[in-house]
Formats: C-alpha cells, structure tokens, sequence
C-alpha cells in the first residue's frame, strides 16, 4: 500500500511566503487547477488526499471548487487556516485557533471533519501535535525527512522580496540538516497514544526529495534522468519495505502558459502538456508497484496491521523548533 497527497496551497498562499505584494488580496487558481487535478485522477480512477488551506475555505468564491473536491470521494485533510510555514513559532493559542479555525471551515464546505493534518511548509511541533490528538486527529503527515532543507530554503529565499522580520520568519522554512534522520516508516511520537506519523517519503538511504514538484525540477535537465531517480526511488523504498507516502502540488498541474506568475518555482518555466505527462508517467510507476490510497486508508491500514513501536524519533519535548 502506498498512499497520496496533494498540498492545495493557493496562488495567494505562495506569493505571502515568498514575500510579494497582493497575496491580500488572495488571488486563487483554483477554479483552474482543481477541475484540471479531478479529471487528471478520474481518468486514473485514483482517490487521495487533498490537504486544503482554511483561508480558501472561508472565500465563497472557492467554496464550488472544494465542494467538488468532497463530491469526487477524495479525502480532506487539514493545511492550517493561514499557511504560514512558521507555525512552528506560534504560541498554543495560536496554533489551537490555526487549527481549529480550518476545520471548522473546511467542513462547513466540504461536510467533511479532518481527521489528518500536515503543517504549511512541514512546520509543525509539540504544540500542534498535541492539539491534532487531543482533537481525535488519526494522522498527522507534516514530516520531511530530507537532509535538503537548508537547500531548498537557501534556494527559496535568494529568489524572495524579504527583509527583516519577514526573514526572520522564514529562517527554519523546509526545516533543518537534522530532519533528513527522521523514520520513512510510519511511527507515533513519544508521549502520542493515538496520532501516527506518516512522513513524506523521501530517497531511501540519500534522503533525497522524490515529490513530484523535485522530478519535474530534475526534468528540465534530463526527463530520462528524472524518472530513472523516480524509479530507483522506488525500487527501495520496496526493498526497505517502506510504503511510500507522495506529495503532488497544484503547480505540478499548471504551466507556463497558465500566466500565474510564480515563476520563482522550480519548474514553472516548463509547458503545462509537459509536466502533465511527466506527472502521469511517474504516478504511473507508483500505481504499479503499490495499491494508491489516501492517506487515511494508509493510517488505518498500518494502525490495524500492527501498532508502530516508539521509534528513535525526539520526543515531544525535544521537537519544538
């Protein structure tokens, strides 16, 4: 089993992280990107998980594209309410009311009750693990066990308008050197009687990014090369016996064509028509070797296989950054 997710982070979402005028104004592409995304998996009979933002939930005017969402049978999960990829430095009320504030809009929308939730950025910490359980959360998915963090954060912030405060904000985006030792295999933290974690699986052994916003970067050197890496992935994630958990972005979907801008992004100079044939040749692969879910399939899946023991992963304490 291997399991599914799409970040539904909006066009507003990244031009705020990224530190450019507007984002107020929450410019979306969703009425673009979602029918695009359903039809895309409908064609491939795949359900998965999309991981929705409640700032977009509380707009009306993407209340039609989340409800589709919903309508399709895929899973909801929750992305925070402000996406903001330093919920990490947020007090507990805070990061109660980022969390609560989006499940709450998210099922006046959709019908649905979040039962998993991933950090904005893969930010997360003691606060907001505690909450998710507290709040009869199945999963949280906000892990990225890549030693390429600073990387991709240096590489971020070089192309960003930030100064000051705002930069201070970002200086753990995409976490740190430490998070590439983390379990690929799901665990619970210690101290979490209920709440698993499900990583986003990376490269085995190099711990290397393989979401498919990476293959599609790796694509604009060599398309060959890039689904060989996929591939390779792949072939030890099975080996490891890991059941790998893989991230797409709305991005993933749009091209330059789409004139969204963003072109900060990796692989937003690329065609539409080629990403999208990169992204069904690689989900192709996947869909080969694994039986596709969503993630909260893939959580009860390894809930009911076996209790994950307590892993070597830090303990609560130990996570807030």
């Amino acid at each position: 089993m291997a399991s599914l997710s799409l970040d539904l982070d909006d066009q507003w979402s990244y031009l705020k992280v990224h530190g450019d005028p507007g984002w107020q104004t929450f410019p979306s592409y969703l009425d673009t990107v979602v029918p695009r995304v359903l039809d895309f998996l409908a064609k491939r009979n795949l359900r998965i998980t999309f991981f929705v933002v409640g700032q977009d939930a509380a707009l009306e005017t993407n209340h039609r594209s989340l409800q589709a969402i919903s309508t399709a049978g895929h899973e909801i999960g929750n992305h925070s309410f402000s996406h903001e990829p330093w919920l990490h430095l947020y007090g507990a009320t805070q990061t109660e009311a980022e969390i609560v504030r989006a499940e709450e809009h998210i099922k006046a929308v959709t019908g649905q009750r979040t039962l998993g939730f991933r950090g904005p950025g893969f930010s997360f910490s003691e606060t907001a693990l505690q909450i998710i359980e507290r709040r009869a959360y199945v999963y949280d998915a906000s892990t990225f066990p890549t030693f390429f963090g600073p990387l991709a954060r240096f590489y971020y912030l070089l192309h960003s308008n930030l100064v000051g405060e705002d930069l201070n904000d970002r200086k753990l985006l995409f976490g740190s050197v430490r998070d590439g030792l983390r379990p690929l295999k799901p665990y619970r933290w210690r101290g979490a009687q209920t709440v698993l974690e499900i990583p986003v699986t990376t490269f085995p052994i190099l711990r290397s990014p393989i979401h498919l916003s990476y293959i599609l970067f790796l694509s604009r050197f060599s398309t060959a090369a890039a689904l060989a890496y996929f591939r390779a992935a792949l072939r030890l994630c099975r080996l490891a016996g890991i059941s790998p958990s893989l991230l797409l972005h709305p991005l993933d979907f749009l091209g330059v064509e789409d004139n969204v801008g963003l072109q900060f992004f990796p692989a937003m100079q690329l065609p539409r028509a080629q990403k999208i044939a990169l992204v069904s040749e690689a989900l192709k692969l996947y869909c080969s070797q694994y039986n596709v879910v969503p993630m909260l399939a893939h959580a009860n899946a390894a809930n009911e296989r076996e209790r994950p023991q307590f892993s070597a992963a830090p303990a609560f304490r130990r996570i807030h950054r």
